[in-house]
């Protein structure tokens, strides 16, 4: 068997005529590039604050040393414990009962036979996505405070008045299902798009064998949309400690439900902004600290579902 002559610059010639093929698709690609590097790479420098004492007079990059220092005051920091404990709480939670809101959702407007009443439906339930948590923490605090419209109508009746936003037995409680109703319509449009892709001979098929709604829905959609179920949930794993809920929970929450609302990002928050500390160092540290620890979740997450035979994220 003759082996093949290495002509030297082969290689290279073939390489440059691909990129002269597909130069397009790679001038493309620049933007999305650069923004990567100037926003995302180029501040990772930033990190090292984790481990300074930050001072104005020095900056960044002159700044003093002081090791590891920012993560033993976090350590030993009992809100900061208090903070993680709740992020992690309110993260498993909207997990637990959001997502299969967005996934019961789907399959609920996938199961819609009118054209146009699937359209609107799909409409009205995502159109909350769009509303600013700022614009609608002020009409949920109009409603359900304690001087809210719902109180008052307690009030005149003769129940006395309870408001879930001034009560920290039940703020996480009225976290979620507020999360769940802002949020669930837009979650739930990946499901359908995956629900699109199912083939309709499958659909058929089971009719002619005597299946009803529910049963393809148990024995075709849902087998039909699995992978993308345990991609998204990879992906919510790896955010729960920073599960996106700042903007909720800052302009709702106040210092009575601290014990059970305080999550880290309005913590750091608060401690960078609000006591007058200014000490990025520690705020830095924090957030180094969320970042290892959601590289984790999600890289433990990614290998437990290649474990049990899914399609992982890598």
């Amino acid at each position: 068997m003759k082996k093949k002559k290495i002509v030297p610059g082969r290689n290279h010639h073939k390489l440059a005529r691909k990129i002269r093929n597909d130069a397009l698709i790679y001038i493309m690609l620049v933007p999305v590039l650069a923004w990567y590097i100037i926003f995302c790479y180029i501040p990772m420098g930033g990190i090292t604050l984790a481990f300074r004492n930050f001072r104005f007079d020095g900056g960044l990059w002159n700044s003093p040393w002081v090791g590891l220092d920012n993560f033993g005051k976090m350590l030993s920091d009992k809100e900061f414990l208090n903070a993680v404990k709740n992020t992690l709480i309110i993260g498993i939670g909207g997990i637990i009962f959001q997502m299969p809101c967005a996934v019961g959702l789907a399959i609920l407007i996938n199961e819609l036979k009118g054209k146009y009443s699937k359209k609107i439906f799909q409409t009205v339930v995502t159109f909350p996505h769009f509303i600013s948590w700022v614009v609608l923490a002020g009409i949920l605090t109009n409603l359900f405070g304690s001087t809210g419209i719902i109180n008052q109508i307690l009030d005149a009746i003769g129940i006395s008045s309870v408001s879930p936003l001034t009560n920290p037995d039940s703020f996480r409680g009225f976290i979620w299902v507020s999360n769940i109703w802002k949020e669930i319509g837009w979650d739930s449009i990946i499901y359908i798009a995956a629900i699109t892709s199912i083939d309709p001979g499958l659909y058929e098929a089971a009719e002619v064998d005597g299946a009803n709604r529910f049963k393809k829905m148990l024995h075709i959609t849902l087998p039909g949309i699995r992978s993308i179920i345990v991609i998204m949930l990879i992906l919510a794993v790896g955010q729960i400690m920073t599960n996106g809920r700042f903007d909720q929970i800052f302009n709702l929450y106040s210092p009575t439900v601290y014990s059970t609302a305080d999550t880290l990002d309005t913590y750091i928050f608060r401690e960078t902004f609000t006591k007058g500390s200014l000490n990025f160092g520690y705020s830095t540290a924090i957030g180094l600290f969320k970042s290892v620890i959601g590289v984790i979740l999600i890289t433990a997450s990614n290998k437990i579902s290649t474990a049990i035979g899914e399609q992982g994220l890598f």
